[in-house]
């Protein structure tokens, strides 16, 4: 199945770190993939994150010292088309019964807890869930 064919129906995509880095520095081996996604998001679909995204994504050009590519991606996820979601206490007591129930890393189920409390219909990732 391609991920346009997933995405058919969805208005609003939760979207985790990997795509994001895809994206902003041009991953030959999955550029091709993401492009059509991130294409739609201004129109067709409501793109959501949380906080967790953004630092991730930050993470390796603040240890580079890339300012540019740290700007890149605040470019990217911090504009006014982005749901920006809080980790608050509700997502917080809900990421626990998912790392109970489904041995999730914290930073996952955090992730997967804020896309099911903000009504996502898709979640778009590119690592195991569990651990």
């Amino acid at each position: 199945m391609k991920i346009s064919d997933a995405l058919n129906g969805v208005s609003r995509l939760f979207i985790d770190t990997a795509p994001v880095i895809y994206f902003v520095e041009r991953n030959p081996q999955f550029v091709d993939l993401i492009d059509p996604i991130f294409e739609c998001l201004d129109t067709d679909i409501t793109a959501v994150i949380s906080g967790i995204t953004l630092s991730e994504c930050l993470v390796g050009a603040i240890l580079l010292g890339l300012a540019d590519l740290e700007q890149a991606f605040v470019d990217v996820l911090q504009q006014d088309e982005v749901v920006f979601v809080e980790i608050n206490a509700v997502i917080a007591r809900e990421a626990a019964r998912m790392r109970v129930r489904y041995n999730l890393q914290l930073p996952n189920a955090l992730q997967v807890a804020a896309a099911l409390m903000v009504s996502c219909e898709a979640f778009l990732t590119n690592r195991p869930i569990h651990k």
